[in-house]
């Protein structure tokens, strides 16, 4: 059956209403952020997407869930202040079952997504010491990054970018919203200088003590 996107037979605010609960259908029925694109087969063409998304977030306020822009698209998640509740009721085994990083694995996916496209050469060069094969697996494994161009480097090696699903797991929506070195900095969580100097020496070996999560739904 053809979808009646238009909906003249209505009143405006009917129609309004209508489109509203269609978008917000196909979002929460979505198990990754959905585009622009494809909440565009769901309305008119004279339906502004954008002012849909904003009265949604308006109706959703006091609700311990939102809608948020992320990876393109948009996706309904649980609004941080009730992790707590979350885990409490199912462990850590909840959510979609993303291992939780270790310190030297944060640090290289912060690099990959810095400095991308880097080589694995190259993110060694950062840190003074070897990145392995294996810790690069482990990122791949999770799909926070993919190969990306060949470098143009003596053997043409393989670089390394972020993915969709990195930005879905971080809640960003482009690279862009990515914090800048200077506000890292002033949260102690990075010197620019150490960095490019090669004095940030993580442990790469198994077992790291620090673990970073990464943002739930």
């Amino acid at each position: 059956m053809l979808l009646d996107t238009e909906l003249e037979h209505l009143p405006a605010e009917l129609r309004w209403r209508e489109w509203m609960g269609r978008v917000e259908a196909v979002i929460f029925a979505a198990s990754e952020p959905v585009t622009r694109e494809v909440l565009a087969r769901v309305v008119g063409r004279s339906c502004n997407i954008d002012l849909i998304i904003d009265d949604i977030r308006a109706a959703l306020v006091g609700r311990p869930y939102e809608l948020v822009a992320v990876a393109g698209g948009w996706q309904h998640r649980t609004k941080k202040a009730f992790g707590d509740a979350i885990h409490a009721a199912f462990g850590t085994a909840a959510g979609e079952g993303t291992k939780e990083l270790s310190q030297s694995e944060a640090l290289v996916l912060m690099c990959i997504a810095y400095f991308q496209p880097i080589t694995r050469g190259e993110l060694s060069a950062f840190f003074g010491k070897e990145v392995s094969r294996d810790l690069i697996g482990v990122l791949r494994g999770q799909d926070l990054i993919a190969s990306g161009p060949r470098s143009p480097q003596p053997g043409a090696p393989y670089t390394y970018v972020t993915t969709k699903n990195f930005l879905s797991q971080f809640g960003l929506d482009t690279l862009r919203q990515l914090p800048d070195f200077e506000a890292l900095e002033d949260a102690g969580l990075l010197s620019k200088e150490k960095l490019l100097a090669g004095d940030i020496m993580p442990d790469f070996s198994d077992g790291d003590e620090g673990q970073v999560g990464q943002e739930g739904r």
